[in-house]
């Protein structure tokens, strides 16, 4: 019985980023190999983080939310647009278009995110005789991360790949862009600072990335269009 519900978890959690794969052109122009490249740049930022982490900030005793150690931890967690900028602009990749580019780039980085931060507390905990629904609920935030992430791919898409987009559109995609790079912050602010329990920090994680997932989408088609 447990593990049954380690691999129920575990499909959850890794299932739908085989899906996207699956399910849309990406694997029909083979874009594996940008995926692959755009986890290792996952890989490497991820280290960068930590290091700045364990360097800048303080071991707090408490759990509580410390607005001064949070803003810092927000401005290296901005490490993650700089690897994202690299992954977008600066890898070799087949010739695809842009559309799928930053698919594949935001697929291969929710992927590694999920690899680094969810597989060994699933391996560990889910197994365990007692069961509980945080790891379903960890399955269920990988699934909003994945969202957010090709999200914030089309958005960096869009900032650095984009020449000709509308001007009137570029604070939008600006502050969309914070918002979503921000949300690791955000949801800590909402756990530690107003104390959200984890169910309903998942549930406001999954609203935003639905949210951001159509605002991206719009603006997407919208610098799509040829300009009259």
């Amino acid at each position: 019985m447990t593990i049954f519900h380690f691999f129920n978890c575990a499909i959850l959690t890794f299932g739908p980023h085989a899906v996207y794969y699956s399910a849309t052109p990406l694997s029909e122009y083979d874009t594996l190999g940008t995926s692959i490249k755009a986890a290792v740049v996952y890989l490497g930022t991820a280290l960068v983080k930590l290091v700045c982490l364990a360097t800048f900030l303080n071991v707090s005793e408490s759990d509580s939310f410390d607005p001064y150690q949070e803003l810092l931890k927000a401005l290296i967690g901005f490490i993650d647009v700089a690897g994202l900028y690299f992954a977008l602009t600066q890898l070799t990749h087949r010739n695809i278009s842009q559309n799928h580019k930053f698919q594949a780039v935001g697929l291969g980085w929710a992927f590694a995110d999920s690899v680094l931060h969810r597989l060994a507390p699933l391996w560990v905990g889910a197994r365990g005789l007692e069961f509980t629904w945080d790891y379903v609920l960890q399955g269920l935030e990988a699934n909003a991360n994945l969202v957010l992430s090709i999200s914030l791919a089309a958005l960096g898409s869009l900032i650095w790949l984009r020449k000709n987009k509308p001007k009137t559109l570029i604070p939008v995609i600006y502050a969309c862009a914070g918002i979503v790079a921000t949300m690791p912050s955000i949801t800590s602010y909402l756990r530690r600072g107003l104390g959200w329990h984890f169910p309903k920090v998942v549930g406001f994680e999954l609203f935003t990335s639905l949210v951001m997932a159509f605002i991206s989408w719009q603006l997407f088609a919208t610098c799509q269009r040829p300009s009259n």
